[in-house]
């Protein structure tokens, strides 16, 4: 019985799956509602819904008043059940109340709640992220994003997400505090992890006037001169004392990052992959950033000093490795799809096109990458002569986009080209109209637009 449940499970995944890259979002939602039925602990599955759910949301979704009542009715609903202890119960509702409205910040904290009294934290996160990825331009939802973070003491996530936040809020005091503070923790989250659950340890720590000092020193965004100099020296005591804990590498890397002293990052960057034994992705994504920076500070530096002809040269260094460091990484990590995403678009930028759309139709599974991904998947096609599949894929991107930003500028605009060059220049210049009346300077728009209204009028004057 439970190799027919996991076998029916993974038959519904399967077209769930099929539905969704086709852009067949509702279906999607159906045929993965029912895999998590029937398998509710598969993580993978679940992340597949919530992408559909976001999808199927961005294209039909309602949220009149009407709709909003509704979603409130189910979340007393589902409450209810939290406090009766009836968490899958709790859960399989929330799933419901999901395919209403997956980015709405209330109904994303009742599925948190519910997932957390089935005791599936990690079925909790699958939420959170989905929202954060898809939807980071919402002030409400960011903040309460940033707070799940914090509550689960995910102090760098928390950080981005109050980053997001006080970018679209500049001159918010309180956000701007509130990032200081999830810096500073994302920086000493291994010096406090030693002092939490030890008898006195946290009021040791405010009590000791020197750490508080240095906690103090911790809470600017980026810490530079004496205040640095102090808390490296004290991550390079940590790491003697504790080669193995690779919080502290990771701290003291930021601290030469925050620097500029690229050369010390990268060599404590290399001895922390050395020290861990085994593969980290988090340490290897740190150390392709922290070089990148390295070759751009002395690009600069050559540049400054009117030396171009070696920027030039170390400019075509710096992609060389960019390209291979994505190659090398996405071997050793196959599974990453984000890495799939950004290795296609290395791919398509060299003009390496077969290649490029092995890596991007795998990326566009990615609730993250999956827009991009779709565009860099029609110029990939476009390239090749397949303006049909192009076509399809601009389509599929253009309906998941719901406002004309840049990405859909561009999408819309590869339609009116792909429909001009077809002879369609009424289905053209409905797509260069669309694009022109939010962003009149894009690209090449006014002449095109001009263009193709000459020739549409020179047509119905014969």
């Amino acid at each position: 019985m439970a190799v027919d449940l996991a076998q029916k499970a993974q038959n519904f995944t399967n077209r769930g799956r099929q539905a969704l890259e086709s852009g067949r979002y509702e279906l999607a939602v159906d045929m993965l509602m029912e895999a998590v039925s029937a398998a509710p602990d598969v993580l993978e599955t679940r992340k597949l819904l919530r992408a559909a759910q976001i999808a199927n949301f961005r294209k039909n979704g309602k949220t009149g008043f009407g709709a909003k009542l509704g979603c409130m009715m189910e979340r007393q609903k589902i409450m209810g059940l939290v406090k009766k202890g009836q968490g899958v119960a709790a859960m399989a509702e929330a799933e419901k109340l999901l395919c209403k409205n997956p980015l709405d910040g209330d109904n994303i904290e009742v599925a948190v709640k519910a997932a957390e009294a089935a005791g599936k934290t990690d079925h909790a996160a699958i939420t959170v992220e989905a929202a954060y990825e898809c939807s980071n331009k919402d002030p409400a939802l960011l903040e309460r994003v940033a707070t799940y973070y914090q509550m689960a003491k995910n102090w760098e996530k928390a950080r981005d997400a109050y980053k997001k936040l006080a970018e679209l809020k500049p001159g918010d005091q309180r956000i701007a505090q509130l990032l200081k503070n999830t810096e500073a923790r994302a920086t000493m989250d291994a010096g406090w992890e030693q002092s939490v659950g030890k008898k006195g340890g946290f009021q040791n720590l405010i009590a000791n006037k020197e750490q508080a000092k240095k906690l103090d020193q911790a809470n600017k965004a980026v810490v530079t001169g004496d205040d640095a100099e102090a808390l490296i020296a004290e991550k390079i005591a940590q790491i003697e004392k504790e080669p193995k804990n690779m919080n502290f590498r990771r701290a003291l890397a930021r601290l030469y990052t925050q620097n500029k002293r690229y050369e010390e990052a990268i060599d404590c960057l290399q001895k922390a992959i050395e020290a861990a034994g085994s593969m980290d992705p988090e340490l290897d994504r740190m150390l392709s950033q922290t070089q990148i920076q390295y070759f751009d500070q002395k690009i600069g530096e050559y540049r400054q000093a009117g030396d171009e002809a070696t920027a030039q040269e170390l400019e075509a260094q710096k992609n060389q490795f960019v390209f291979d460091d994505l190659a090398a990484r996405v071997e050793r990590y196959p599974n990453d799809l984000h890495l799939r995403y950004e290795l296609g678009v290395q791919y398509y930028t060299y003009e390496y096109y077969d290649e490029a759309l092995e890596h991007l139709q795998l990326a566009q599974k990615s609730p993250k990458d999956r827009l991009w991904a779709l565009y860099y998947l029609a110029m990939c096609f476009l390239m090749k002569g397949q303006t049909d599949m192009a076509v399809m894929q601009l389509e599929t991107a253009r309906d998941a986009i719901p406002t004309m930003d840049d990405l859909k500028k561009k999408v819309v605009y590869q339609l009116g080209l792909c429909a001009e060059s077809s002879g369609d220049l009424e289905k053209a210049y409905q797509y260069y109209k669309d694009v022109y009346s939010t962003d009149v300077g894009f690209a090449d728009l006014s002449e095109r637009m001009l263009a193709v209204s000459q020739a549409l009028k020179q047509a119905g004057a014969n």
